[in-house]
């Protein structure tokens, strides 16, 4: 069979798996195993294949995926985040669009503690939803901010999928944690001048409205008590890898520390508490691991089969550009996530987009963050953007699913422009980890 027969039977079957149910994980491996079943036969293949899931988990690098899933779990549970809210509430006074701007301000802050999009997403709408319709916030104002932060989690560290990306596109994890951090606050300073922007223009969609003036030493007081604390842990986090004093992984347990010692100081620690945590912690981690697993197996059978190679050499056989190859594959990772979650975009596609990029001599840290935000675009699109359906669960009836998707379109078209943006200016996201890790 050509390589191209083999490349069509590999990802057809996956995606008619996924089609029809099953989890990433299980799909993956389903593939995996038939094709090596196929291709080398029964017996020692396997064994081999066993091997390989082995080693692919038993590495260093992995540690900070639970580290991190425990780091927002715990401060998820302990109900840090509700105290938050309502400081950055005092600080916002009466600006335009003030309930969406909240919004962003808060889903920016629980993105860097959470690491979970969907939490992230459900915590603000069920708090803030509620508000926004009781004060005639039209659609774009108010579910629209709150999916388009509520995303940012898979963007500004810790964030569990960056670590699962780096480790399968084979680039430095605390490199590409770094380069997440400008393009993140930089999408979140976006959304809110576009907020702003629409407030003053059309007032009707964000109607202004009177609120109680809060003496500015109450402000303060709320923000020292309830925001500052959070971000010291950040800081704290992000900022031992910046200083290269430690790796990722001890940073990672530093923030789980300190989430603890935090939770602790505001009483919001307990047995079950913790418990809790530690049992969603657990089921996260199985998951995405499940899911790295057989993804590394199966970029194996690819290697193996010829298909990536074949791929790799037809590219490389045409006048292919770095700039139109970026193109090409940011429009099929648009198309895809439209129809495929994140970790299965990423699994399919990176272990054959990578050997290319290095071919071509692109940064791989330049892109991969490309890839990372154009995943993050894949959770406001319709028919299956995940964060869509987060959303449709904390609204009421009335809210049809096309009202949603109309909400998310101008974050999309945000996002599709920052991606444009950091293709002609890679300083954005290469700046800060080449100064920092060199």
């Amino acid at each position: 069979m050509m390589w191209y027969e083999i490349l069509g039977l590999i990802i057809g079957g996956t995606l008619a798996l996924l089609g029809v149910g099953m989890p990433v994980g299980f799909a993956l491996a389903a593939v995996t195993l038939l094709g090596i079943l196929f291709t080398q036969g029964w017996g020692n293949p396997f064994m081999q294949y066993v091997a390989s899931v082995k080693s692919s988990l038993s590495v260093f690098t992995l540690l900070p995926v639970p580290l991190f899933v425990l780091m927002g779990e715990i401060l998820w549970h302990s109900q840090i985040a509700g105290r938050a809210l309502k400081a950055l509430d005092m600080l916002l006074g009466r600006l335009p669009g003030r309930l969406s701007l909240l919004a962003i301000a808060s889903g920016t802050l629980f993105s860097t503690l959470s690491g979970s999009t969907m939490a992230n997403t459900a915590l603000l709408g069920r708090l803030l939803v509620p508000e926004l319709k009781a004060r005639g916030y039209s659609g774009v104002m108010s579910m629209g901010p709150i999916m388009a932060s509520g995303a940012l989690a898979m963007l500004i560290p810790p964030s569990a999928l960056a670590v699962i990306f780096a480790s399968v596109a084979k680039v430095s994890i605390g490199k590409l944690l770094l380069a997440l951090i400008v393009p993140g606050l930089l999408l979140a300073v976006l959304y809110a001048v576009f907020v702003v922007g629409v407030a003053l223009r059309y007032p009707k969609l964000a109607p202004a409205y009177d609120i109680e003036k809060v003496p500015f030493s109450v402000t303060a007081k709320a923000l020292l008590i309830d925001v500052v604390p959070l971000l010291f842990v950040i800081i704290t986090v992000v900022g031992v890898i910046f200083q290269g004093v430690a790796t990722p992984t001890e940073a990672a347990a530093v923030g789980a520390l300190a989430s603890l010692i935090l939770a602790a100081a505001y009483g919001g620690l307990s047995v079950l508490k913790v418990s809790k945590a530690l049992m969603d912690t657990l089921r996260i981690t199985v998951m995405m691991l499940t899911i790295l697993a057989s993804a590394i197996a199966f970029s194996q059978l690819l290697a193996f089969t010829g298909a990536s190679r074949g791929l790799l050499e037809y590219v490389l056989s045409g006048d292919q550009t770095a700039l139109i190859f970026i193109a090409m594959t940011m429009l099929m990772i648009l198309v895809l996530g439209m129809f495929l979650e994140q970790i299965a975009i990423m699994m399919i596609t990176l272990p054959i987009l990578m050997p290319i990029v290095a071919a071509l001599s692109i940064d791989p840290l330049w892109f991969s963050v490309l890839m990372l935000i154009n995943l993050e675009i894949a959770l406001m699109t319709p028919p299956f953007g995940m964060l869509l359906f987060v959303m449709g669960s904390v609204t009421d009836d009335q809210t049809s699913m096309s009202m949603i998707w109309r909400a998310a379109l101008p974050y999309v078209l945000i996002n599709v422009a920052v991606i444009a943006l950091i293709m002609f200016v890679p300083a954005i996201a290469t700046l800060l980890p080449n100064a920092a890790l060199g």
